[in-house]
């Protein structure tokens, strides 16, 4: 049987990256054999870095792989991927940091930077990239917003079978779509998972359904293609507001047991990427000239891989 282009890309891409996770190892329901992959990390952190900087410093930290920021503000922004989208990934993988994931701010399919910067991504074997986030007009009925963006979806869907690549929507807390989580659902239904699905954020659907996410999670998990890592608490304010805090991997109120035991009766894989957004001394928010030093921002960097490892080790994922 022939392999595809797109899951040449994705199996070749994990190899050369030492990949670390191995879904064969599971108890219990069956993940595809053939596909393992890296920890990855949200590179928006390091945005101060050159490329080769940022390879040899996830090199450094222990990652394998990068979910590069490619839109407005990030490593690689937009209008000039046909130059730096191929220098970011040849500059990574000679620090031995693959490229298997994304992060865009891709809504449209008429936007013309769109074929661009899928055709450069799928060629460099970039299996996956995370869209930009779609809003909510006011004017508008829930399920009148939600059946324009099935249209987006659709015709991105055709896109991405084009060029060989999954799109990713992320749950995200908040008043946007993605926020309450079972409105993906209504986007992504008819899609084909292998090339519009999603990036399941554990953190986020906790936000938003502290002890209902599960339901989200079963009923999106035909879809959940890559999963992203951080936690948080809510803590009061000055004001005596109640307000997110982000917080390093174990200190906050993110069950990751039962989301890992879930994660594995699902059958879910493929990357996992953390995102850093606790307080970096700006880094987190993608700052240029954080206060805080690369050496602590890497020691902090560092304490949540290996958490994790430890964690998915536990559960016997890895």
């Amino acid at each position: 049987m022939k392999q595809s282009r797109r899951d040449f890309f994705k199996t070749a891409s994990a190899v050369s990256a030492g990949a670390i996770l191995g879904p064969e190892l599971f108890a219990g329901p069956q993940i595809p054999k053939d596909r393992t992959y890296p920890f990855c990390v949200f590179t928006k952190c390091l945005q101060f870095l050159d490329y080769e900087q940022l390879g040899e410093t996830l090199a450094s930290v222990g990652f394998k792989g990068a979910e590069l920021s490619v839109r407005e503000g990030g490593q690689v922004l937009p209008e000039n991927v046909k130059t730096d989208l191929p220098r970011a990934v040849k500059t990574l993988q000679k620090s031995g940091i693959s490229v298997p994931m994304m992060v865009t701010g891709i809504i449209s399919a008429e936007d013309p930077l769109t074929e661009t910067i899928l055709g450069i991504a799928s060629e460099l074997g970039v299996g996956y990239y995370r869209m930009g986030y779609l809003s909510y007009d006011t004017a508008k009925s829930v399920t009148d917003n939600l059946k324009t963006h099935k249209k987006t979806f659709d015709k991105l869907e055709k896109f991405n079978r084009k060029f060989g690549i999954q799109g990713c929507y992320q749950n995200h807390s908040g008043a946007r779509v993605g926020g309450p989580v079972w409105d993906i659902y209504w986007l992504v239904k008819g899609c084909d998972p292998d090339y519009m699905s999603v990036q399941y954020d554990i953190r986020h659907a906790i936000v938003e359904g502290a002890v209902s996410w599960p339901l989200g999670m079963k009923l999106l998990a035909p879809w959940i293609k890559t999963t992203a890592i951080k936690d948080f608490y809510w803590k009061k304010d000055n004001s005596g507001k109640w307000k997110i805090t982000n917080v390093p991997l174990s200190e906050g109120m993110v069950d990751f047991d039962a989301y890992l035991k879930e994660y594995i009766s699902l059958g879910i894989s493929g990357p996992v990427t953390i995102h850093y957004e606790y307080d970096l001394g700006g880094a987190q928010s993608g700052s240029k000239n954080p206060t805080m030093s690369l050496e602590e921002i890497m020691d902090f960097m560092k304490k949540d891989l290996n958490w994790l490892k430890n964690k998915f080790n536990e559960h016997g994922i890895i």
